[in-house]
């Protein structure tokens, strides 16, 4: 769970920091950030998808194949499920709690805790970094980025708004944490006995690496819509010996 604390961690220092700064960053300072964070982000997504392709060409081959086909699989029932859709409307639920918070001075702290709550939970990067941490137990990289992420975002609502922008990371905490202690306790062994852990990684460090191009602007990517490759990649994995 160091992934998750140290991105609780990144929320309560950004927030304290916005609550004395009172100020946004300046243009440069936010590029500099976005930058930097996205040349890490690459430089883990890659490294983790490397580390499960590692092996004969063979078995690279296969992975990778198997990898491809559970990232249009996943895709496919994303959309049919909806889950950027439902991503979507959470951010415009978001973003209406934060202009309500602005005109609403008596529930400026309640609306920008819920707000807060929604953008930090709903994160495609969350969900998948908890899950990997949970993996393997050393890899909360893609947690640390998020946490410095969003204490960027909380200094922001924080210096503008209110101190209810730190309340989200008991939410963050209670929901990654809860990610990562399940995957480790249940959902680990059972990969690792089927030695099916590899093709859950490496899927996941492409959907890290593709986090990196949405935060740049490079391209769009309705990554919720790919969290189901998740579950695809070790049955193909099964089901492809």
């Amino acid at each position: 769970m160091l992934g998750t604390v140290l991105n609780v961690a990144g929320i309560l220092i950004g927030g304290g920091v916005g609550l004395v700064r009172r100020r946004p960053l300046s243009v440069a300072q936010d590029s500099f950030c976005k930058v930097s964070l996205a040349a890490f982000t690459v430089y883990y997504g890659l490294r983790l998808t490397w580390q499960s392709l590692s092996g004969s060409p063979l078995h690279m081959l296969r992975q990778l194949g198997i990898t491809v086909l559970a990232l249009m699989l996943g895709s496919l029932t994303g959309r049919l499920l909806r889950f950027q859709r439902m991503s979507n409307r959470l951010g415009r639920e978001a973003k209406q709690k934060l202009e309500a918070a602005q005109h609403r001075t008596e529930r400026r702290a309640s609306e920008t805790f819920q707000a807060c709550t929604i953008l930090f939970c709903a994160a495609p990067l969350g969900i998948v970094g908890a899950l990997e941490e949970g993996l393997t137990s050393s890899y909360y990289y893609p947690l640390v980025v998020k946490g410095v992420m969003e204490g960027l975002v909380t200094m922001g609502f924080a210096g503008l708004l209110s101190w209810g922008a730190l309340l989200a990371a008991l939410p963050v905490l209670a929901f990654q944490g809860s990610i990562t202690l399940l995957s480790s306790q249940w959902l680990r062994p059972f990969l690792e006995a089927h030695q099916l852990t590899d093709s859950v990684n490496a899927t996941g460090g492409l959907l890290i690496f593709s986090t990196a191009l949405v935060m740049l602007g490079l391209k769009k990517i309705a990554l919720a819509d790919y969290l189901p490759s998740l579950v695809f990649a070790p049955l193909l994995t099964w089901i492809w010996r």
